[in-house]
């Protein structure tokens, strides 16, 4: 019995020990054939911040690798893992994403972005334990080299001339190292001499007018020689200079000290115009380099981007009266008034710890040099402690919501000509922004009707956006729950955003011009039955019960009817479920410009130069409430086009409604 169990122990042992391998073989190649998310993550980290005549957002979809393939362009793949990164000559424009997007790619061998028009900080090649080839010569790459290059030690060839790289040589010193250019930059100092630079000829350091070294036959600069003086005289010059540099240093002390006293004094008596706490960073920061004895004006400074504005610094800042004007879930708004009178918009963000100074910066300067006559200007910036934005002051300013939902005693109808020439200027600003900042995924992000500042000039009515260009900065996704793009269907659906969310929000704006209802409020007051402002106007319309939802100011106007129902149609269409069928922005306004030439025609001209009437519209509040930051990337997606043909039978059922109801 003993042997028998033995035998047939041993024949199992036989044929399964075998099968078994087999099996793990199995499940290893199908292993192998999965791709790795955190590499696809990178991946779309850089599709999403740089432009490419490739269309990397139409072909880098889906997973990067399948077995040892990839049918993502430039991406070659072995085992499921990413090991060639090869986007040469593909007119790249941009900059690079600033986080570390090729930290997980553990498997990299060669990296390629030459012949394009990157600009911005060369990539960090972090734990790239594999890399062996990197080309990133012929951009527009500025900064140091870093020195993480010299930790990969598989590096066999490194490539970054013709950029604007400055600062110095890192000690390269990878014995594979076989092939070295950094030419034609802007890099100075030492070369640093080692076996493995001395090697590499004169043209691998050319054209960089600030180089020395021996593989250059420039001689650096040496320590200047002794003057002969003798011992005695050296040692009179140097008592001379040691009582110099004490009684220097005790004015110095003294002065600090009065300055000191004298702000702490002003700070007392300026603080009854506060309503605000202000700019804690900037006056901290200047109090810590003066207990240490620093120089407390030096690195506290604004950035400015228009040169011809008056310039003021961060002493002019503090000394202003600070007003809150309101607190959002970006951060809080005030309005300084500097000594000189003008007055400023700052905003003070909140939440910033996870934003670096470099990408705060990069965001900062894209959006200051975006100008339009329907975007609030950013002026300056500061970006150390806290990060702060200043924006230009709108006088006789409202928001956009306030104008349109306020009901107050005394309020003056704001006429249809008047709705639609503020509907005309927030697409143009909005059509701006998507063409302005390509990069961004949803420009703007945030566009809500108290992002819109309505200012009167004259008898004109003025439209502008405000709180655009954020969302670069926003980590993670939860994050966008805080901008308006977190109320868009794709949103909650768990899906990417696009700049068609931004049509969504703007259409969500048309809606409550047109019907003169807070889309919050009326959400929460449907009990609800309906999820937003767009849901109830199609169940009025669905229903032959638009007048229902109509703001009562522009029912009487039967002259402007046909412009009411193109603009309730084109509304429902922004805000369209699905963003491919909601229309681009020009598209939008070709529409809208189409409206304008029909009604010239027709002898009843709707123009942005129109005056709006010789009474006030509204009434005017003498604050904004709050201009919210900036809030951003685009994706080239196509128009499903929607025009009259897909539309006539909700034509028709409008047309009916308002025959219907006298």
């Amino acid at each position: 019995m003993g042997y028998s169990a033995l035998k047939n122990a041993l024949i199992f042992m036989y044929y399964a020990v075998p099968l078994l391998g087999r099996i793990g073989v199995v499940m290893s190649i199908g292993q192998a054939d999965d791709y790795f998310p955190e590499e696809r993550d990178g991946l779309l980290q850089l599709r999403d911040f740089i432009n490419s005549t490739s269309n990397l957002h139409g072909n880098w979809t889906g997973p990067p690798c399948h077995k040892n393939g990839s049918r993502w362009a430039g991406i070659g793949c072995r085992n499921g893992h990413v090991i060639h990164l090869v986007l040469e000559g593909n007119q790249l424009t941009g900059s690079l994403p600033q986080t570390p997007f090729l930290g997980n790619m553990t498997f990299l061998r060669k990296l390629s972005f030459r012949n394009n028009s990157i600009r911005g900080r060369l990539p960090s090649l972090k734990n790239l334990l594999y890399l062996e080839r990197v080309f990133l010569s012929r951009n527009s790459f500025s900064g140091s080299i870093p020195s993480d290059y010299t930790d990969l030690p598989r590096l066999t060839k490194l490539e970054l001339q013709h950029n604007s790289l400055t600062g110095s040589i890192p000690p390269f010193d990878q014995p594979t190292l076989t092939t070295l250019n950094v030419s034609h930059n802007h890099l100075a100092g030492r070369i640093p001499s080692n076996q493995v630079l001395d090697r590499f000829p004169k043209s691998s350091y050319d054209h960089n007018s600030a180089l020395c070294g021996k593989p250059l036959g420039i001689p650096c600069s040496l320590p200047p020689p002794s003057n002969g003086k003798t011992k005695g005289t050296r040692g009179i010059w140097r008592f001379v200079l040691i009582a110099a540099c004490a009684a220097g240093l005790v004015a110095f002390l003294v002065m600090l000290v009065f300055l000191c006293y004298y702000r702490k004094v002003r700070g007392k008596d300026a603080k009854g115009d506060q309503s605000g706490k202000g700019y804690a960073g900037i006056e901290e920061k200047k109090r810590n380099r003066s207990e240490n004895g620093d120089d407390p004006e030096r690195m506290v400074k604004l950035e400015f981007f228009d040169k011809k504005r008056p310039v003021f610094d961060s002493d002019d800042l503090l000394r202003a009266s600070a007003k809150v004007m309101g607190k959002g879930k970006l951060g809080t708004t005030y309005r300084a008034t500097l000594e000189s009178g003008s007055a400023l918009v700052v905003k003070r963000l909140k939440e910033t710890s996870a934003w670096s100074n470099r990408d705060f910066v990069q965001q900062m300067q894209q959006l200051g040099s975006t100008r339009h006559e329907n975007l609030v200007e950013i002026i300056s910036f500061y970006y150390e402690e806290e990060k702060l934005v200043i924006y230009e002051f709108i006088p006789h300013g409202n928001r956009c919501s306030w104008v349109i939902d306020n009901r107050g005693v005394g309020r003056v109808p704001l006429n249809w000509t008047a709705r639609l020439s503020i509907i005309k200027e927030i697409a143009e600003g909005l059509a701006f922004l998507h063409q302005s900042l390509p990069s961004h995924r949803v420009p703007h992000a945030n566009l809500k009707s108290s992002n819109v500042l309505i200012q009167r000039d004259g008898l004109k009515l003025h439209s502008k956006l405000t709180d655009f260009g954020l969302l670069p900065l926003l980590t993670p996704r939860k994050s966008f729950e805080n901008l308006a793009v977190g109320k868009t269907p794709e949103f909650s659906q768990g899906k990417n955003l696009t700049y068609k969310a931004d049509v969504y929000c703007f259409g969500i704006i048309l809606l409550e011009v047109i019907t003169g209802k807070n889309p919050d409020e009326m959400s929460r007051g449907s009990g609800g039955m309906f999820d937003d402002l767009s849901d109830r106007v199609r169940s009025a319309v669905n229903s032959d019960c638009l007048t229902d939802v109509l703001d009562v100011e522009i029912l009487s106007a039967r002259e402007d009817r046909d412009d009411m129902l193109r603009l309730v149609e084109m509304a429902l269409e922004c805000t369209d479920v699905t963003p491919a069928k909601r229309p681009k922005m020009s598209e939008f306004l070709r529409r809208i410009e189409e409206m304008e030439q029909l009604n010239k025609q027709t002898g009843d001209a709707i123009t942005r130069s129109t005056p709006v009437s010789s009474d006030p519209v509204f009434q005017i509040q003498p604050d904004i409430e709050e201009p919210y930051l900036a809030g951003f990337h685009f994706e080239e997606a196509g128009f499903l086009e929607t025009g009259p043909k897909q539309s006539a039978s909700r034509r028709s059922r409008l047309n009916y409604v308002f025959n219907r109801n006298p």
